[in-house]
């Protein structure tokens, strides 16, 4: 037995032996037909994995990778130089293929279109209970090229917790100079790849700075394994937490990476969004004016019921990219 042979070159010469594109799963199963997995001194209970991360990493960061994906549901990986020559093999790598490109071209939905389904869910999921408001980012004030780069959210929110504290120990928080509101801020996209993934990600860190807790949310993140790690990574590194929407059942949508808490409010950039779009400037007032009310009377986004979600999403063509 060689300590030597890795997982990598195990790959290699299963996909070369066998002669068809292969998920990380099937190479291992086609490395013990050929009795190739003895050769390792890999010990952990999911192999495949494992050989699934080296794959992508070689093809990510290895400019003389031998590897090529042509597919992505499920992920299949070749060799670049050797030819498929039988048919049915090279019409199975086609498919695949042309798969994704038809599901990419199926969507007919916008990131604008998922606010209805994200207002529903902050409403009712434990953790927001929050009120939300789509900013438009068409009714900013025109400035220079670049000056309002990334600086709006798709959607704020506002936790009030009127419901949850009497009104006796709400005003011995004001003494204190406690607050038990939460502002926050989300950054809304239909998928997360890793050709997007740092575009997406630092858009959020620009535009949500000012809040408690700031969110990329998403529809879909990408299967990738590493890609995920990177989301844990940045979340790490930034706090900008991530939401994967469920469609088909909204409460069910996953908070995939809590954000990182701020007790801070960035008045500055709070007050320059007021000052550069009216949909913002609106938020504050209305949340000023519920705040010393005591109670919501003011107008955020519509909250959709269970049946009028239910044919929005169908009207819309809304749908799971994942299935």
């Amino acid at each position: 037995m060689s300590d030597s042979y890795t997982l990598t070159e195990l790959a290699i010469e299963t996909l070369k032996s066998v002669g068809k594109p292969l998920s990380s799963i099937e190479i291992w199963k086609e490395a013990e037909k050929l009795d190739l997995t003895r050769r390792t001194n890999s010990s952990g209970k999911t192999p495949w994995a494992t050989i699934g991360a080296r794959i992508y990493t070689d093809i990510k960061d290895n400019s003389d990778t031998p590897f090529v994906q042509v597919s992505k549901r499920p992920a299949k990986f070749f060799i670049k130089d050797q030819k498929i020559n039988n048919r049915e093999l090279i019409a199975e790598v086609d498919n695949d293929i042309h798969k994704e490109v038809l599901e990419t071209e199926a969507i007919s939905f916008y990131e604008r279109d998922l606010h209805p389904l994200l207002a529903k869910f902050l409403y009712s999921n434990t953790h927001f209970a929050c009120l939300s408001k789509t900013i438009y980012h068409e009714s900013s004030r025109k400035s220079q090229k670049g000056y309002n780069k990334w600086l709006h959210p798709d959607m704020v929110g506002v936790y009030f917790p009127f419901n949850d504290y009497l009104k006796e120990t709400q005003r011995l928080q004001e003494s204190f100079k406690i607050s038990s509101f939460k502002l926050f801020s989300f950054e809304l996209k239909v998928k997360i790849t890793f050709s997007n993934l740092r575009e997406y990600y630092f858009q959020a860190v620009s535009n949500s700075s000012w809040a408690n807790e700031g969110y990329l949310v998403a529809l879909e993140i990408d299967s990738d394994p590493l890609l995920k790690d990177e989301l844990r990574r940045l979340n790490n590194s930034f706090g900008i937490g991530v939401v994967i929407l469920n469609p088909v059942e909204i409460e069910q949508s996953d908070i995939f990476l809590p954000a990182k808490a701020k007790e801070a409010i960035d008045w500055d950039t709070i007050d320059r969004l007021a000052d550069e779009n009216k949909d913002f400037k609106n938020f504050i007032l209305d949340l000023t004016e519920d705040i010393q009310l005591g109670k919501v009377k003011s107008n955020y986004d519509k909250l959709l019921s269970d049946n009028e979600l239910e044919n929005y999403i169908k009207d819309k063509g809304i749908r799971n990219l994942a299935k």
